[in-house]
């Protein structure tokens, strides 16, 4: 067996400048700022603004700073996947529109679609090329505009998301550092409860779906949250045990910024302290595909070379798993890179 493991060398992120704040989302909906934070947690989220503008554009964003921050060529990279929900388009891949855009032009690529857990498929996928040496350094994307799919009417989903793009390099590592081990799942028995009912080959697009806003989320909350709960929480504790990992010994727990009880509760299934779990839900709600680089991001300066830490996530379809990794880096050495 090979003993290179894909590690993350760098991570970068972008949110965009416009600010949706509760008491905004109120003068639009039957809400407060009241209700949103007791139920779900989040205070504000970000969202993208303009004519013309796509998911690829903040992609785009987090990959050029990205090869900055790494001292990355767009020359070396050999491999690029995009974990998205609101691609630009049915196809061409957004990967290969934020390829183009960041002038990387030796790399193949692919969109990976898998609900909210679409960033974490996307990262086991691609740490495969990089354990059979085929490849060397390959950028994993989660980007999602969900503003573009959410219904500004209906207040039990348009609280939750918000727009956000981050992304990562993975390398070879011979020192044991970077993924260690995955747990991915789904169960399509689920699909009914979240999905997009048209825009698709089963229901195109036509006047009658649009009338009847069906290119929008829609959710039923309660089975959901359910099977959030109980699934994130599973498979985390699971990992947990494959390795002997004890609250004590584990660095972080970056969950799926979905809703703050979710998070709460995958938690506490774990043992673990508030402290040890990294939480942006406040300021940029459910961004999907974008949650947990966003984290990464975020606390990147916080991260030691060594620690354990475990992504875990849940998302349409059902999709959901856990992923253990030993961060390979001091990102308090990293110059950051904010907005």
């Amino acid at each position: 067996m090979s003993n290179i493991k894909a590690a993350i060398t760098g991570v970068s992120g972008y949110a965009p400048d416009y600010v949706l704040t509760n008491d905004e989302l109120s003068t639009m909906i039957d809400t407060s700022d009241e209700w949103i934070m007791t139920r779900i947690g989040i205070k504000e989220r970000r969202i993208l603004k303009g004519e013309g503008k796509a998911t690829s554009d903040m992609g785009v964003e987090a990959v050029k700073r990205l090869l900055e921050k790494t001292n990355t060529s767009p020359e070396e990279i050999d491999m690029i996947i995009c974990g998205v929900v609101t691609p630009d388009m049915i196809f061409p891949a957004t990967a290969n529109i934020i390829a183009d855009k960041a002038n990387i032009r030796n790399a193949f690529g692919y969109d990976l679609n898998a609900g909210c857990s679409s960033f974490l498929y996307a990262l086991v996928s691609a740490s495969k090329y990089i354990e059979s040496g085929s490849h060397k350094k390959v950028i994993v994307v989660g980007a999602d505009k969900m503003s573009s799919i959410v219904d500004y009417t209906d207040r039990s989903t348009c609280p939750i998301f918000g727009d956000g793009a981050a992304a990562v390099l993975l390398e070879p590592n011979y020192e044991g550092m970077g993924v260690i081990d995955s747990i991915l799942k789904s169960d399509g028995v689920g699909r009914v409860h979240l999905h997009q009912k048209a825009g698709g080959s089963l229901k195109p697009p036509s006047h009658r779906t649009i009338e009847a806003r069906e290119h929008y989320i829609y959710q039923e909350g309660q089975p959901v949250f359910k099977w959030a709960v109980s699934k994130m929480a599973d498979v985390s504790v699971e990992m947990m045990r494959r390795h002997g990992i004890t609250p004590e010994t584990l660095s972080w727990l970056v969950p799926h910024q979905a809703n703050m009880r979710i998070i709460e509760a995958t938690a506490n299934r774990m043992g673990i302290k508030r402290e040890q779990v990294m939480i942006n839900i406040q300021r940029y709600g459910n961004t999907t595909s974008a949650t947990l680089p966003l984290c990464l991001w975020e606390w990147e300066s916080q991260l030691k070379k060594g620690d354990n830490i475990i992504l875990s996530a849940f998302g349409a379809g059902f999709t959901w798993g856990a992923v253990y990794l030993k961060w390979a880096y001091d990102g308090d050495k990293v110059l950051p890179m904010k907005n």
